[in-house]
């Protein structure tokens, strides 16, 4: 089953995301716009920060959903919908069709997060889990609009999809007319291709910049062969960025408007979901968090001011456990280090007199005694500690080696 037709083909103008302003007053909200200090010092211009986190449903997935939909007859409305997502088009979709009045049928991998899942059927749709990755997911979802008629609701390639997206971009015009660079994280491209429509037919003066993972970048090889290419087995954490091939449609609007196109790494990402976290006191996912860590990566290649489009904020509580820990190690701020020692009593308490001394936080102790690599009276010690960075790591490892204590890498 093919979702194409010759609407779903059609370009995109200023014309259509201003009807999708008009369609989407009093049901998607106009975001806050927040100054970020920390930024601004590293970038040495103004840096916003455009909270799509805080959007109906926790990201800008609503806009495009609403539109599309909207723009159905009555006897496609009739017949319900049909979508494929792991999260945020989940919920935008659910929220969306409950507001219109229509029936959503929403499937989800079967390693979808709880909370996620749980948003979707709470907006209204009717949740089915299938495969273990997006793709086979969304083989199911056009598999079910085929044999029932139901409208495949796609993430991304569709014009109305990418219209309503782009009602991101007027906002930022309205909310920062001094802009002179918009960043904004890139997965199939509706957001980007819709930002980049709206705001460059009004000043075609500012630069776009899209971000995206370096586990899941398809559109650096895309843009050099010029057309879509797909990346296999896609991998990061960013998972709303996780799209292993461009779409079509938005393809075209990124190759043309969209002036820059960089990746950025685990590390970066779980620095700037930390950051987003402290500094902006928001919780953002890590797709949300890439333009944030595009900044971090280079702050002084971008003209300000500076908006870093914010796209999302559903992040499942076990993953953000797990990424602000990452976002502490890659730091300097958290430290897990394995050391041997001799296995009597008072030994640990000696290890920890010298870790408190170098002031290091113990966050975790673990004990090895069994190991066949030890020796008869020697144990294996792994420690996670809280420490204040780099330097203060080095300093750790530094003194646990002159009181005697063999360090493993």
């Amino acid at each position: 089953m093919s979702y194409r037709t010759a609407d779903s083909l059609r370009s995109v103008t200023l014309d259509d995301v201003r009807g999708a302003q008009k369609m989407l007053s009093g049901v998607a909200r106009v975001t806050a716009m927040e100054g970020s200090r920390h930024l601004s010092q590293l970038v040495g211009a103004p840096v916003h920060l455009k909270c799509e986190n805080l959007q109906r449903t926790g990201s800008f997935k609503l806009r495009g959903a609403y539109v599309r939909i909207s723009g159905l007859l009555p006897e496609e409305r009739a017949a319900g919908v049909v979508a494929a997502s792991a999260g945020n088009h989940a919920q935008g979709v659910a929220l969306a069709s409950s507001l219109l009045g229509v029936h959503s049928t929403v499937f989800m991998p079967n390693g979808a997060p709880l909370p996620k899942i749980s948003a979707t059927r709470d907006y209204g749709a009717e949740v089915r889990l299938h495969g273990q990755v997006v793709d086979e997911t969304l083989a199911a979802a056009e598999e079910y609009a085929a044999e029932t008629g139901a409208v495949f609701i796609h993430p991304f390639d569709h014009p109305d999809i990418i219209a309503g997206q782009g009602t991101v971009g007027l906002e930022i015009l309205e909310q920062c007319p001094e802009v002179r660079t918009v960043v904004v994280g890139i997965g199939g491209g509706g957001l980007a291709a819709g930002i980049a429509v709206a705001v460059k037919a009004i000043r075609p003066d500012v630069t776009i910049v899209g971000v995206q993972a370096e586990g899941a970048a398809a559109y650096p090889p895309s843009l050099a062969a010029g057309h879509p290419v797909s990346v296999r087995n896609p991998a990061t954490m960013a998972d709303g960025i996780k799209v292993g091939r461009p779409g079509l449609v938005p393809f075209g609007i990124v190759r043309d408007l969209v002036d820059e196109v960089r990746t950025v790494g685990e590390d970066q990402l779980s620095a700037a979901l930390l950051l987003c976290l402290e500094r902006a006191k928001l919780v953002v996912e890590p797709a949300g968090a890439s333009p944030v860590a595009a900044l971090l990566a280079a702050p002084d290649t971008f003209e300000g001011p500076v908006v870093a489009v914010l796209s999302g904020g559903n992040v499942d509580p076990v993953l953000l456990q797990r990424v602000l820990r990452h976002g502490m190690a890659a730091q300097g701020r958290y430290l897990a280090v394995r050391l041997r020692l001799t296995d009597r009593p008072g030994a640990l308490a000696t290890l920890l007199g010298v870790l408190s001394v170098v002031d290091a936080n113990v966050l975790d102790v673990s004990h090895v005694r069994t190991d066949p690599r030890l020796g008869l009276t020697e144990a294996e010690v792994e420690l996670h500690l809280e420490t204040k960075g780099p330097a203060h790591c080095a300093e750790v490892g530094q003194a646990l080696r002159d009181a005697g204590y063999t360090v493993i890498d």
